[in-house]
């Protein structure tokens, strides 16, 4: 319900981000990602992954260490709407090369780290 009536004060222009959080136990198949969803890994409580697709548009899946024992690793903290915020940047190393912040569920591009993004006619965008 609460992610239903973010969507919905999003449309009214209300509530601004660009990703929310959804829970589960297992790892996503990287085909069940949907573009502006974060899924947030977790198991017994412990959460383990945050993964998401690129919103550079290039379509890669990125896979989030939560596990506070490995390096690199990341966190991830929602708010009442499920609006992620992640620490550190997210960096990719792919011909993409987008660096960006998640903050409230905004991405935050870094400075020349956004790539030229082409608009397609089903609403989807695409790194060029």
């Amino acid at each position: 319900m609460r992610k239903w009536l973010a969507r919905l004060l999003r449309q009214l222009g209300v509530l601004r981000f660009d990703l929310l959080a959804t829970a589960k136990e297992t790892f996503p198949d990287p085909a069940s990602l949907k573009p502006r969803e974060l899924v947030v890994v977790a198991d017994a409580g412990i959460r383990k992954w945050a993964c998401f697709l690129c919103p550079g548009g290039c379509g890669a899946h990125i896979a989030l260490s939560l596990n506070q024992a490995r390096r690199p690793r990341w966190q991830v903290v929602l708010d009442f709407w499920r609006r992620p915020t992640i620490d550190p940047s997210v960096h990719q190393t792919n011909q993409c090369g987008c660096h960006f912040f998640i903050r409230s569920g905004c991405v935050e591009w870094c400075q020349g780290c956004m790539p030229s993004l082409e608009s397609k006619a089903d609403g989807t965008i695409k790194a060029t």
